[in-house]
Formats: structure tokens, C-alpha cells, sequence
């Protein structure tokens, strides 16, 4: 019986060049990896910081349009004799110029909200008619962002136009809905105007380019009046790329009726008829 060994040849010892070698590509491998993380890393952080401003920009702008809006509720439904009611009321005034005259049905009334005086001034506004042009101030009622007065603070950070229009009439609202509805029962107000407020509030600083927003503001905010919605100032500003808000209010103005309630209290001397009388809202 013969033995039989079979050799199995060593693994020959690598050379310490080929050793390098294979560490470097290792450590090639790890930096490759290393800077995919942190591009991954900052484009994660960059998206949310986007985000983050997205939110910011968009709380500012819902925050200064609905500023506006509570300022204008504040002065309709306030004390008659202070100096803004009797403003916005007047023949001049945002309702006003619409109760004044039938003819002003299809009117639009602009101005630019700035509350560090008093929010409107009737010499700085602007009436808009249904076929174009300007029957008021010119172009004195569109906010400018050249204009530090047309902010709203001091900032020059954000700014707000107001558009105020009589709602266009529908079915839902009938015939001689504006004739008071009585005085012997317990609805004593008349449905007299419904109107749209549509208040816009940009960032110009966000603007692609200055004067974007400036042409924007001189469209119209009646979305029935034109075919295309880049004529409206929100399809506009889209368009140009300005970070805006619009919010749209519908708001009733009504009269308000009273009566009178007096007491006879008897006959006084004789000859006249005592009464003590005072008024039911």
C-alpha cells in the first residue's frame, strides 16, 4: 500500500504595494459614502428650512389681509360719530360711493391699507369702472412698494390693498330684499347692500422682480369680469411670482330701525299730556 500525499500549494504572501492598495480603495469607499450623507443631509435640511419660510411667509401674509379686514368690521360697526365710520359711510367712502348712486353698481373701490394712521384716507383712494379707467384718485389708491407710507409697520416687510365691490346679484337673493321687514316684531333691520372685500397682502421683498407687484395691484378682484385669471390681481401676482394671500369677505350692511315707546304719565296742569318716551333698537 503506497501513501499518497497530496500537496496543496500556500497562498503566496501579498505584497505589502498590493495591501495599500485595497486599504485605499476601502477608504475611497467610506468617503463616498460620507459625502453622500451629508449632501443628503443638507438638501433634507435645506427643504425644510424652505418649508419653514413657506409657513412664515404665509402666516404674515394671512395675518396683515386679516388685519384689514377686522379694522374695516371695527369702523362699520362702531360709534357713528368718529372720523373713520363717517369715511367709509360717506359719498366718498368705500360704501358710501355705493349706496350714494345706483349708477356705481359696477364700481370698484381700491385703496391701500395703513394702519399706522388712520387705515383709510379718502384723498388716497381709487374708483375702477367696469370698462376700464379711473372715475377717482388716479392711481392714488394702489399700494407701491416703492412707497415705505404703503407698508403696514415700519418694517417695510409686508403690504395690503383693499378691494371693495358690490356682490354681483343671484337667485338666492330675491326681489325688495333692501324694504325693512317690519316694525311690530322682533327683526327690526333691512337687508340694504351685500358686498365682496377682497384684501391682498404681499411680500415685495420676495418679489422676482420690483415692480411686479406694483402692476399686479391695479388689476381687477372681481373674478366675473374678466376671462383669463391672470387679469385678477391673485392670478397676477402668481404669475409674476410674488408671495401673496387674498381673502375674500362677504359683509351686509344694514340699516338699522328704531322706534319709539313712550308712557303716558297723566295729565300735567290739566291742559297737556305728559309722556316719557325712549327708543327701541
Amino acid at each position: 500500500m503506497s501513501n499518497y500525499h497530496q500537496k496543496y500549494p500556500y497562498p503566496k504572501a501579498q505584497s505589502l504595494n498590493s495591501q495599500q492598495g485595497a486599504v485605499l480603495i476601502v477608504v475611497l469607499l467610506f468617503l463616498v459614502l460620507i459625502i453622500l450623507a451629508g449632501v443628503i443631509a443638507v438638501k433634507s435640511g435645506t427643504t425644510d428650512l424652505r418649508l419653514a419660510t413657506s409657513d412664515q411667509i404665509n402666516t404674515l401674509l394671512v395675518q396683515s389681509a386679516d388685519n384689514a379686514n377686522q379694522n374695516i368690521e371695527q369702523s362699520i360697526n362702531g360709534n357713528s360719530n368718529n372720523d373713520i365710520y363717517i369715511a367709509m359711510t360717506s359719498s366718498g367712502g368705500p360704501f358710501g360711493h355705493f349706496m350714494s348712486k345706483t349708477s356705481n353698481i359696477n364700481d370698484e373701490y381700491v385703496f391701500c391699507f395703513r394702519p399706522r394712521g388712520q387705515f383709510f384716507d379718502i384723498n388716497r383712494a381709487t374708483i375702477t369702472t367696469s370698462g376700464g379707467g379711473n372715475v377717482l384718485g388716479n392711481n392714488n389708491g394702489y399700494c407701491d412698494p416703492a412707497e415705505p407710507d404703503d407698508y403696514v409697520s415700519q418694517r417695510n416687510a409686508s403690504m395690503t390693498q383693499v378691494n371693495v365691490s358690490l356682490t354681483p346679484p343671484n337667485p338666492k337673493y330675491e326681489a325688495f330684499r333692501n324694504y325693512t321687514i317690519g316694525q311690530d316684531g322682533s327683526e327690526t333691520s333691512s337687508q340694504a347692500y351685500m358686498f365682496d372685500i377682497s384684501t391682498t397682502a404681499i411680500l415685495p421683498a420676495y418679489a422676482g422682480a420690483a415692480d411686479a407687484a406694483k402692476d399686479c395691484f391695479k388689476q381687477t378682484s372681481k373674478y366675473e369680469s374678466v376671462n383669463n385669471k391672470d387679469e385678477t390681481i391673485a392670478g397676477c401676482m402668481a404669475k409674476a411670482g410674488v408671495p401673496s394671500t387674498v381673502l375674500h369677505e362677504l359683509a351686509n350692511v344694514e340699516n338699522k330701525s328704531q322706534r319709539t315707546r313712550c308712557v303716558n304719565l297723566g295729565k300735567g296742569s290739566g291742559k297737556t299730556t305728559e309722556l316719557l318716551c325712549s327708543l327701541i333698537p
